[in-house]
């Protein structure tokens, strides 16, 4: 062992015993979450006291949660999008007291056609590591053997463009990795170069190409779909990527820019030793996936809502390997933590935002009732409000969420869907989660339907149809029916109004092989500036937004 590893040994004690010393704090913070919120709360209104924002809401004179709620209404974005583009425009005492420094706007990359920019500040960028450090620290401590080992990390650019102000507007993730501490940076196989690959395939080659070599603990990025296209990438290219370990180069048909290929040069050095062991795999299996060249202790990304569906894709890949949920969390900030395997419920990140929660029935009323997090009942579902030190004020993040159980004062919350990705034709009120527990009922042992969309139909009678790739499903018509069936089960609404006869049963359109994946490639095009956060839409919300699958339908039956 070189004498660098026992310095990391060293230091990374040392590292741990501050982060349990971190970790700690935030368990006491919990166990008094209701007065840990309270004053957070008046942290964020200080720290903003003399903005533009706090003079036109009175928030001067708040003095208590009740003064705060009876000033700012509900906030969407659009409503705070006037402060924004003055904040991007170099006028940051529209949201802040003068001197705050804007270190970047972290770009959203939800369904939206436009990004929403989210301004980051140096509390708001601490409060997001510290609750990365505290799920990090969590996940390897439970997991033995993982510490000072290599992580796949797949990042996305930080410097996307700039604001007209000149500060630079992207992924917080980029941010996150570039301002890690040395100590971990030193275990990403990427560099944060890789991140400003634009071709996706390459993207994905490059990473693998630097990564297989090593001994690879766990990976983490948020989406899944991620995780099984970096694996599929290195098996379908196993020929020229075993050649680029032997040789130490990087596939020249990758389409990487100049600038990073040549950055990349240095790290790209011969292994023949490792090639001739990938070789015998391949020998061995025909395949060369990660379960095998691999020692992983866990996979770290989304599994709750819609993300839980492509876990049957994973032991095939990566062998029976547990996932560990990184959160709720997104450019507008972490909303919970995970602290164990196979759930994606997470205790509320009571030090980094301040809550408030509207129930679900009542979302999108008038005059919802809005609760604090010691006011939530365990198996209910709230839709989140946000308060934090991005300039976000009892901001509607559109998440859905559901109560698992407490720890301390805190809530415990699992992530069910997007407010986007819900429709009603008759009162159903069907929600994306609940087509995708369905999807995976009726699939039964075709547990590989992944790609599939359901979408409203308005006729004399409103329907949902159901498009799915002709390899898909044996038998599509049959595949519909017990999705109607398992819809009806898991929603009472759409049993309901299916027996009543104002629903119509699901029909089933089939679709020429990749074609869901071809439209997925288009729509993350026009609406995401970062690919590795981009969610296929299982359910569409509203009538009408099928029109090119249905117009692919129609071409293909002409």
């Amino acid at each position: 062992m070189s004498s660098t590893s026992i310095l990391d040994r060293f230091l990374a004690n040392v590292a741990r015993l501050h982060a349990r010393t971190t970790t700690q704090r935030f368990f006491r913070a919990v166990d008094r979450a209701t007065r840990t919120q309270d004053r957070l709360l008046f942290e964020i209104l200080s720290a903003s006291s003399d903005s533009d924002y706090a003079r036109n809401h009175g928030l001067s004179s708040a003095r208590t949660y009740r003064d705060y709620a009876d000033r700012v209404p509900i906030q969407t974005y659009a409503d705070l999008a006037p402060y924004i583009d003055r904040v991007r425009s170099g006028v940051v005492r529209a949201l802040f007291s003068p001197g705050e420094r804007i270190l970047m706007f972290a770009l959203t990359s939800g369904t939206t056609a436009q990004s929403k920019y989210i301004p980051i500040t140096q509390r708001a960028l601490a409060d997001c590591r510290a609750g990365w450090n505290i799920w990090g620290l969590k996940a390897i401590l439970d997991h033995d053997g993982c510490l000072l080992r290599h992580i796949v990390q797949v990042t996305s650019p930080m410097n996307d463009h700039a604001a007209p102000s000149g500060v630079p507007c992207g992924a917080i993730t980029g941010m996150l990795a570039a301002t890690q501490k040395k100590l971990v940076r030193k275990y990403y196989t990427s560099p944060l170069s890789i991140a400003g690959i634009a071709d996706t395939t390459a993207k994905y080659y490059t990473i693998m190409r630097l990564a297989v070599p090593n001994d690879v603990a766990w990976l983490v990025t948020a989406n899944p779909a991620t995780l099984l296209a970096l694996a599929r990438n290195a098996d379908e290219n196993r020929e020229a990527l075993i050649r680029d370990i032997r040789d130490g180069t990087l596939n020249p048909t990758m389409n990487v820019e100049p600038q990073i290929r040549n950055a990349l040069a240095p790290r790209l050095s011969p292994d023949p030793a490792r090639a001739r062991n990938l070789e015998k795999i391949v020998q061995r299996t025909g395949r060369l996936l990660p379960k095998d060249y691999w020692r992983l202790g866990f996979l770290a990304h989304w599994t709750g809502g819609t993300m839980g569906l492509y876990r049957s894709q994973f032991p095939a890949l990566f062998g029976n390997v547990p996932a560990r949920d990184i959160g709720l969390i997104a450019s507008e900030g972490r909303m919970s933590i995970p602290l164990e395997d196979s759930t994606a419920s997470g205790v509320l990140a009571v030090t980094s935002q301040f809550f408030e929660f509207i129930p679900a029935d009542e979302y999108g009323t008038a005059k919802p009732t809005v609760l604090r997090c010691h006011e939530l009942s365990e198996g209910g579902e709230y839709f989140l409000l946000l308060t934090n030190f991005s300039g976000l004020f009892r901001y509607d993040l559109g998440d859905r969420v559901r109560v698992t159980g407490r720890m301390g004062q805190a809530p415990m919350i699992e992530f069910l869907s997007r407010d986007a990705h819900t429709a009603s034709m008759a009162g159903e009120k069907l929600t994306e989660d609940q087509v995708v527990m369905a999807m995976q009922s009726a699939a039964g042992n075709e547990a590989s339907i992944t790609n599939f969309v359901l979408a409203p139909r308005w006729a004399d009678i409103p329907f949902y149809r159901l498009y799915v790739e002709m390899n898909a499903s044996k038998d599509a018509k049959d595949l519909a029916k017990k999705l109607d069936r398992a819809l009806g089960e898991i929603n009472i609404e759409y049993e309901s109004k299916r027996k009543s006869l104002r629903l119509g049963p699901v029909d089933v359109v089939t679709l020429p092989t990749n074609r869901l994946t071809e439209r997925n490639r288009e729509l993350r095009a026009k609406r995401a500036r970062t690919a590795e956060q981009f969610k296929h839409q299982y359910l569409l919300p509203q009538p009408g937004l099928d029109a090119d699958l249905d117009a692919a339908r129609s071409m293909q039956e002409a």
